[in-house]
């Protein structure tokens, strides 16, 4: 082998090396790790390997509509108007979130003010609610629990009163306990069909 031929051997060999060390450090920082400060997005995916969604952070214009088993459907209600933050359950569906928002429309009166956060049990259907909503039209704030119906709400309504209410499988109030803005609180037994049976008074 003559004096050429050493020379591109021991370029191909360097060729080699750099090769192998670029592939090395390449597969060693795949994933790294990244910092920042500071990040403006309009919406984040949180995703399992496979693709499958299980999170969502999102503007308003972005949040999604309701999603099942990885399909959209915006059929299922309304375009949501807040931002918020939505769970999705191992198969894609959502089964919770944390909606927030607040703004005026053309009248210059208050709508859409206030938050949500529920989870859902697997199928449909809310079974926790934390809420407060104080606009135009609503006014409340407290913890729902529920089953196939509202079953417990514990809570002030928009007259200001303070208020627990036990619900039938039905949803319909059994027994109520109330606490004013002003006057006596009273504590009722209601029967299937809504009516008072008995109201205990201080």
């Amino acid at each position: 082998m003559g004096q050429l031929g050493h020379r591109l051997l021991s370029i191909y060999a360097a060729l080699v090396s750099t090769v192998f060390a670029v592939v090395m450090v390449s597969g060693a920082n795949a994933h790294p790790k990244q910092v920042f400060d500071e990040i403006q997005v309009h919406r984040i995916n949180v995703v399992e390997p496979d693709g499958t969604l299980r999170m969502v952070i999102s503007n308003k214009d972005r949040l999604p509509p309701v999603i099942v088993k990885g399909v959209a459907h915006p059929e299922f209600g309304e375009p949501r108007p807040q931002a918020g933050l939505l769970f999705y359950n191992d198969e894609g569906s959502e089964n919770g979130g944390l909606i927030f928002g607040g703004r005026k429309n053309e009248r210059g009166e208050i709508v859409d003010s206030g938050g949500s956060l529920s989870f859902d049990r697997y199928g449909a259907g809310q079974i926790v609610q934390l809420a407060g909503v104080e606009d135009a039209t609503d006014r409340f704030a407290g913890l729902a629990v529920s089953g196939k119906n509202r079953r417990i709400w514990v809570g002030t309504t928009g007259n200001g009163e303070a208020t627990i209410s036990l619900k039938d499988a039905s949803g319909k109030d059994r027994i109520v306990m109330q606490v004013p803005e002003k006057g006596d609180p009273s504590f009722a037994f209601l029967d299937e069909n809504g009516h008072t049976v008995k109201r205990i008074l201080p």
